[in-house]
Parts: structure tokens; sequence; C-alpha cells
């Protein structure tokens, strides 16, 4: 696999997978864990993002610490990544959301865009797209190709389950966007689904039983 190709390894990750993929599981339940495995991905997300120094006064004497030193900005794929959003925003509070819609055509399995809120603003530096499933990869695309033509400096991707599909639809239209996954499954089915996965990631969140 590619080196901009990054799977969580960690133990709580691997715990959180699988609750996530358990059938039974709640929609309680299955939006905490993606929640908390958001979080871990942008942890490991943001390993190399620029700092600026600053100086600070302790209590008891002055010195120096640091900040982040860009401008970051989350694009949930509406409406399955809309759950990634919220536990990264308590540890970066300061990060812009900015939302993409896309759904995808039973038919033909290509991405529809039906809503986007971002191309008024100025671009920052570095964005995270946000999607439980890289599947065909055709949604990621499109949504990588429109933040790069809003201007955006750096895009990288986070997710919860990919396909070696879409992973390779992703690699091959965007040689420079990092990947960074929960796990990699096994194949698509003739539906566009990932297998094992976690079912439709919408629904298990929001409206599924």
């Amino acid at each position: 696999m590619r080196e901009t190709v990054h799977v969580l390894s960690h133990p709580l990750a691997q715990s959180f997978l699988t609750d996530i993929r358990d059938k039974d599981s709640d929609r309680a339940v299955v939006r905490s864990r993606i929640r908390a495995l958001s979080v871990l991905l942008f942890y490991e997300a943001t390993r190399d993002l620029p700092q600026e120094t600053m100086k600070v006064a302790t209590p008891l004497a002055e010195t120096t610490g640091a900040h982040v030193g860009a401008s970051v900005g989350l694009v949930p794929i509406l409406r399955a990544g809309l759950g990634m959003v919220d536990g990264i925003l308590e540890f970066l509070p300061e990060a812009r959301v900015y939302h993409l819609g896309l759904f995808r055509d039973e038919k033909t399995l290509e991405p529809v865009e039906y809503y986007s809120r971002f191309s008024e603003d100025k671009p920052v530096d570095i964005v995270f797209v946000l999607d439980p499933m890289l599947a065909t990869g055709g949604s990621a695309c499109v949504a990588v190709a429109r933040l790069k033509k809003w201007g955006a400096k750096k895009v990288k991707y986070l997710g919860l389950f990919a396909a070696p599909e879409g992973i390779r639809k992703l690699s091959e239209a965007h040689h420079d966007v990092e990947i960074y996954l929960g796990a990699i499954d096994s194949h698509l089915n003739n539906r566009g689904y990932i297998v094992p996965g976690m079912g439709d990631a919408g629904d298990r969140q929001f409206s599924g039983e």
C-alpha cells in the first residue's frame, strides 16, 4: 500500500471499529464510537501541522510555548461525515467547518453534488475531508477536486472504512492527498457497499433501526 495511506493500529481504534461494525449496536453507540475514532484519526493526521512559538506567563515564570501555525478546515461529506466533526472540534475549536453534499446515483454509482458551502471564503491552509466510507472513491475524488479548485493548499482524507478500489481511485487521481483510515476492508459488493464494512453510515448514525 502507498506510504500516503495510514491505517490506525491502536487497540482502542480496533475496539471502536468492532462496535461500529456490530449490527446490534444502537445509534447512540455507533455515534459515540465514530466520534472517538475520528479524534484518533485527526490526532494522527495532524502530526505535521506547522507550529508558531509564543511566550506565555505561568503563575511562576515566563516560558516559551507553541500554537498551531496554520488555518484548518473540516469538510464533512453530508450526511454521514457530520458524525466525525464534533469530537475534532473539541480538540481544535478554531477550525472552520464547511459542508459538501454528495449522494451516489444508485444506478451509475457516480457521485452527484447537491450542496456546497465554502467557495466564498478565503481558502484555509489545510483541509480535512471527513467521510466514514471510502467505497468507490468517487465522492472523495469530487470533494478533493472541488477543494483544490477553491484554493486549499493541502488536503487530507479521514475515513473509518475503505475498500481497496476506493483507495486506488483516490490515490491515482490525487497523488498528494494523504489518506487516514480506521480499516481497509475486503472489497465492494455489486451495490458499491464496503464488505464487511458497517452498512450505510448515514442510516447507522441518524435514521437506521
